[in-house]
């Protein structure tokens, strides 16, 4: 079903700027679908053209089952964004599984022998060396829902509503066994950048956890951590724009 998909189905140009000079591929966290980051689409920097890749089992793709291994997941991406982004530069930005995901998708690029991206920006997640014995996609509807909540309030509005409850508890729970059962090749490491940005108050990425991207990388590190929790993003946007247009080399928003 997912094979059939074309370029267009998987990855998102709310704003087509074909005269950028650099595409930011985005990735949603685990439940999020690719309206996510339709705002950035116009506020980020006119040399930056924001794409944003929607996953299967959401939105206007609710019929196709998720996929529930994330290196299949990004095996899905990897034609749809080479055809997309063509002979462009272009960078990799993830939040929470998001980050994991597009790890997955440059290290299968540069397993390739393709050209990579020129950064990748891994956003409130941990290294995908550092496990943790996570079970959160077992829980039982009920505990997984405020689970959900917890992690932001936007969240916890939306599992208020029933019908949306329905909708977006299973395309968690599959997101979820995707990035639990995940397992890094050892010794992984990328060739391109990773600049790592975290909340300060993100119990699910200690400090430790999101320096270990460092161990992932070739080609230098950086880590940010901005005010907020996990969904630090909500509040934080124009200031991750910022760092990610400046390490873009487009001058900020």
């Amino acid at each position: 079903m997912h094979r059939d998909r074309g370029p267009a189905d998987w990855i998102r140009r709310y704003r087509p700027r074909p005269n950028a000079s650099v595409r930011l591929v985005c990735f949603p966290h685990a439940g999020g679908s690719a309206v996510v980051f339709h705002p950035w689409a116009a506020a980020f920097h006119p040399d930056v053209e924001v794409l944003a890749v929607q996953y299967p089992g959401r939105q206007d793709r609710l019929a196709e089952p998720p996929i529930e291994d994330l290196p299949e997941l990004a095996q899905h991406v990897l034609g749809p964004l080479r055809a997309t982004v063509g002979d462009s530069r272009y960078a990799l930005f993830g939040h929470s599984m998001g980050a994991t995901l597009a790890f997955e998708v440059a290290r299968q690029l540069e397993a390739d022998g393709g050209a990579g991206p020129e950064l990748l920006v891994a956003s409130a997640r941990r290294a995908p060396s550092r496990h943790r014995a996570e079970l959160v996609h077992q829980l039982a509807d009920a505990d997984l829902t405020t689970h959900i909540a917890e992690l932001s309030a936007t969240n916890g509005r939306l599992m208020e509503d029933p019908r949306a409850r329905a909708m977006i508890l299973p395309t968690v729970r599959s997101d979820l066994r995707a990035i639990e059962t995940y397992r890094c090749p050892p010794g992984t490491a990328l060739r391109a950048p990773v600049l790592t940005i975290i909340g300060d108050d993100d119990r699910w990425t200690t400090l430790e956890e999101a320096q270990a991207w460092a161990g992932h990388t070739h080609g230098g590190f950086e880590l940010r951590v901005l005010p907020g929790g996990h969904f630090y993003l909500d509040e934080q946007q124009a200031q991750v724009r910022q760092l990610v247009s400046a390490r873009l080399g487009c001058g900020g928003e």
